[in-house]
């Protein structure tokens, strides 16, 4: 496939996601309670067939085990045109059940997938704590050995559909003082005793809490891969997420290019057209052009991923980076057209400007990403040519 065109196909199925979205998943999201778990959404996207084309072949039991990174940011792009509510929805279940899709054994595959693809179980994927976020190493939930398991013991800050979730990605410390190499990864059921949690009020609700682990015990067989590689697990993960990130940022600042667009061709200042005006006109320009940009990145990072080619987390950090940090300035320029109506509160535009922050920081933040490509360059040709930026060697981190 072309990296840098999507074909007829995909394009009609990314207009089929928006119709539905709009017509269908957005009223259910406003229904939905803020910052909780909304499970008529979920559901009604596993009969619709979208969380099911996250996990291709689940569906039949025999669930492919490589993710399909390009379907997943077309499905986040498309939603986040019309719904960030249905987008996140998505997203959420995706970042948690992906670690079971890619390390699990057949039997966690089993129980959880099928059920996630259905929208009738809710994924989560718990990796950050208070003192280890952007330093995700440096984690310190531990997992000690009791018996044939282990019991965790320790807290977990910012995880996705938390304490709302019936099953946790877990990523504890195996080994003390091993850095990367002492994490392993679990898969936590909810219900599971001496797990708690709370809920974190976002300057954009989520359904984003805190977990505590008072002792939780895990069994052997609900270790993801193999002990003290649970790193690598949560890296694989983040490989596949961060162009799709780039993907939600992409969607929200084409709703926000389009909004405008309508806006300043409708409203009339000095004489005509607001869009007449040339600072108006060159500021929407550059809000098209880095929205173009930010696509292309995105959908060459996730085609790359596809088609299996290797040195992957420079291209897939290039691609967040740039979309999010774009969509930043084309929703931001948005809201500055719009003028005061943009920030009354329902406002298209109020929603996104508070939606559009938080892809910076989470999933690993801009800082970091540039550490990744700085790195990727340094492992490439002196100098940072041409090929080392279209084939960045592969870094761990976030």
């Amino acid at each position: 496939m072309n990296a840098f065109a999507l074909s007829p196909e995909q394009q009609a199925f990314a207009a089929s996601v928006q119709e539905i979205a709009a017509e269908r998943l957005r009223p259910l999201a406003e229904a939905g309670a803020e910052g909780a778990v909304n499970r008529p959404l979920l559901k009604a996207m596993g009969s619709l067939g979208l969380l099911a084309r996250l996990f291709p072949g689940v569906e039949s039991g025999q669930p492919t085990r490589q993710a399909a990174a390009t379907d997943l940011c077309l499905l986040r792009e498309a939603l986040a045109t019309r719904s960030t509510e249905a987008e996140t929805a998505l997203a959420l279940q995706g970042l948690g059940s992906y670690p079971v899709l890619q390390s699990g054994m057949d039997e966690q595959v089993r129980r959880w997938l099928p059920a996630v693809a259905a929208g009738d179980a809710v994924a989560a994927f718990a990796l950050t704590e208070p003192d280890a976020g952007s330093d995700a190493a440096a984690l310190t939930l531990a997992a000690e050995p009791d018996g044939d398991g282990w019991r965790l013991t320790g807290e977990k800050m910012w995880i996705s559909n938390a304490p709302e979730a019936d099953f946790y990605t877990v990523f504890a410390r195996t080994t003390p003082d091993a850095g990367s190499r002492g994490v392993s990864a679990f898969v936590v059921p909810g219900d599971r005793a001496g797990l708690s949690g709370e809920h974190l009020d976002l300057v954009s609700p989520h359904p984003i809490g805190t977990l505590t682990f008072d002792g939780v015990r895990v069994q052997r067989e609900e270790l993801l891969g193999e002990e003290n590689h649970g790193f690598a697990v949560a890296m694989r993960t983040l490989d596949l997420f961060r162009p799709s990130v780039g993907a939600f940022a992409v969607g929200m600042a084409q709703a926000a290019l389009d909004a405008t667009v309508e806006h300043t061709a409708q409203r009339h200042a000095f004489g005509g057209p607001l869009a007449n005006q040339q600072t108006v006109a060159h500021t929407l320009a550059e809000m098209a052009t880095r929205t173009e940009a930010s696509r292309l990145l995105v959908y060459a990072a996730a085609s790359a991923y596809d088609e299996g080619e290797p040195d992957l987390s420079g291209r897939a950090a290039m691609a967040k980076l740039f979309a999010t940090e774009s969509a930043q300035y084309v929703v931001d320029s948005a809201v500055q057209l719009h003028g005061a109506r943009a920030l009354r509160r329902g406002h298209l535009l109020e929603h996104l400007y508070r939606e559009v922050r938080a892809p910076r920081i989470y999933e690993g933040a801009s800082e970091i990403q540039r550490t990744i490509i700085a790195r990727s360059l340094r492992r490439g040709r002196p100098g940072g040519s041409r090929t080392a930026i279209s084939r960045p060697n592969r870094t761990p981190g976030r």
